[in-house]
């Protein structure tokens, strides 16, 4: 199981950011999949996560109607599209296969004027 995180980078309040996770080494069209994430001196928490065929999504409370999940399971791919955010949002991203036990490196989101 590979997975690696992109698109994480600095960004004002209020921007946005788009981030990417490319997976492999398993059977991604039949996998939820999930993103999470780690701020500084925090615990890693759960950000959101869509079903296998994307029909279905469900988020944190702290990121809902801001923030949304998306694949291309042609691409084996699975997106964050990351809308209005705040210097709380700091942390870095991690993409999860649900039910698996693979991390990737993540990607830093740095939310900062």
């Amino acid at each position: 199981v590979q997975l690696v995180e992109s698109g994480g980078g600095l960004v004002q309040p209020g921007g946005s950011l788009r981030l990417s996770c490319a997976a492999s080494g398993f059977t991604f069209r039949s996998s939820g999949m999930s993103w999470y994430r780690q701020a500084p001196g925090k615990e890693r928490e759960f950000v959101g996560m869509i079903t296998s065929a994307g029909g279905s999504t469900n988020y944190a409370d702290s990121v809902k109607g801001r923030f949304t999940i998306s694949r291309d399971n042609a691409k084996n791919m699975v997106y964050l599209q990351m809308n209005g955010l705040k210097p709380e949002d700091t942390a870095v991203y991690y993409c999860k296969r649900i039910g698996g036990r693979s991390w990737g490196q993540g990607t830093q989101v740095t939310v900062s004027s």
